[in-house]
């Protein structure tokens, strides 16, 4: 059973892992450590999605890889303010390994904050909860993310 649950969620774990992790290297570790955590819970699961609920496990295995190799995962930079012209036609030539790309530079906070925001889907409510901040910190950390994505967009428009 271990082998067939390993096999079919795999490639959708290590996925998130990639978002969370600074390599590859460092990804494969967090994909074996959340399974490793997963066949030793999957007794506790109860109704609901199996996927969302190992997502979360995969989530909070590699926020807690963070916290240890980082006093604080949220560092306050300055915000830059640079406006931002909305055209769509070069970022319609981006491909989705350089979109990855353009996350993966982020600061390390607006990083984890983006990813668990705007691709994970979890609320700012809980994503404070998960990192130990405030939700204003929260929505500041996205803000700054979304900005820093925006400017590092406007080179392909």
């Amino acid at each position: 059973m271990q082998r067939l649950l390993f096999e079919q969620y795999a490639g959708r774990m290590m996925s998130i892992c990639r978002r969370y992790c600074k390599d590859r290297l460092e990804a494969e570790d967090m994909l074996q450590i959340g399974f490793l955590k997963v066949f030793e819970k999957i007794n506790q699961v109860t109704g609901g999605s199996l996927e969302a609920w190992m997502k979360r496990i995969f989530v909070n295995t590699c926020l807690t890889q963070l916290y240890k190799n980082k006093a604080s995962i949220i560092s306050f930079e300055e915000n830059l303010s640079e406006e931002i012209d909305n055209s769509e036609d070069g970022l319609q030539k981006l491909m989705a390994n350089e979109i990855f790309a353009l996350i993966e530079d982020l600061p390390t906070g607006a990083k984890v904050v983006f990813n668990l925001y705007a691709i994970e889907g979890f609320p700012h409510t809980e994503i404070a909860i998960m990192l130990n901040i405030s939700e204003g910190a929260c929505r500041s950390q996205l803000a700054r993310a979304k900005q820093i994505l925006q400017n590092k967009l406007s080179k392909y428009i």
